[in-house]
């Protein structure tokens, strides 16, 4: 079963059509000229009995032809499959649609990028060259106008780098990438965040708050802010904003878990009986704290 970091990756191409389009370009891929890009069905079968099934399909078209096709995979770990299961996503997705495809492996460890971007030799003459994205050629956007641009873009370069060993670029990202996140839709700024916190280290989450004050922010936990205020506005849409606001609750609970790991039920009841000047303080302490235990002195 697909893995949580592997759906969450998936959805930053199915969030934005032409991101696939970007990191080719990033490669250096010379992408044919083209004027609308569409998704397809995964399914990259032919009419063989077995099922191939890619994470991710599109192609890009100029007018009503498709010019190139895309298949993208989220690999996050080697898998000896791959090799042979590779080359047969693009030879049946060249026969089906008649035009060039191309190979989009997008993998967050070094060592499985070198593995993905191995050349395939398939026997005397034919080979399938895959184009892969790692952390070693993940674009750094530090640049909070360029992540505002492309914030899909912006979100890879933060989970990418976001346990390099020069904490403080990896902190400029994920400063850039979360001033980035707090500007699109809700659904998306919590999946983003979600995966920020996943991927960033101690110490460079603790430097990208310092990154944060820097650039002009008021606290390091407005971005949590701007979470909880969209729970709180959820929670009194629903007319649930009694006493205590059941949205706030469930977007704390949410940002405890991606940091801290799973809650269990007596604390999540714990967390949903506090009062909301108690939900304010922990609010105030998500980011900055190493431990839950820390994160939780509001409660005491």
């Amino acid at each position: 079963m697909p893995s949580y970091d592997h759906e969450s990756l998936l959805l930053l191409f199915r969030n934005h059509i032409g991101f696939a389009a970007i990191l080719l370009r990033q490669l250096e891929v010379q992408l044919p000229d083209y004027d609308d890009v569409c998704t397809e069905s995964s399914n990259v079968s032919n009419l063989q009995p077995a099922e191939y099934r890619a994470d991710h399909v599109l192609f890009l078209r100029s007018g009503k032809k498709n010019v190139l096709g895309i298949i993208v995979e989220i690999q996050l770990g080697r898998d000896e499959d791959k090799p042979y299961t590779w080359p047969a996503y693009v030879a049946n997705l060249r026969a089906r649609y008649r035009c060039p495809v191309c190979l989009l492996v997008v993998t967050l460890d070094e060592s499985v990028a070198c593995w993905a971007g191995r050349t395939i030799e398939l026997g005397p003459g034919s080979r399938c060259v895959p184009c892969v994205v790692g952390p070693s050629n993940t674009p750094a956007v530090t640049d909070t106008q360029e992540a505002e641009a492309n914030v899909e873009l912006a979100v890879l370069s933060a989970i990418e780098h976001g346990r390099s060993s020069d904490v403080a670029q990896a902190a400029r990202i994920a400063a850039a990438a979360i001033v980035a996140s707090a500007g699109v839709d809700a659904e998306r700024s919590r999946l983003y965040l979600d995966l920020l916190l996943r991927h960033l280290s101690e110490s460079a989450r603790r430097a990208t708050l310092e990154t944060m004050n820097s650039l002009g922010y008021e606290y390091v936990s407005d971005f949590a802010r701007h979470y909880v205020a969209q729970g709180r506005e959820e929670g009194r849409a629903e007319g649930k904003a009694e006493g205590k606001v059941e949205g706030q609750v469930r977007v704390i609970i949410k940002l405890l878990a991606s940091r801290f790991g799973h809650l269990d039920a007596a604390l999540q009841t714990r967390i949903s009986t506090a009062t909301e000047a108690q939900l304010d303080a922990l609010t105030d302490r998500i980011l900055s704290v190493e431990t839950l235990d820390e994160a939780l002195r509001p409660l005491s």
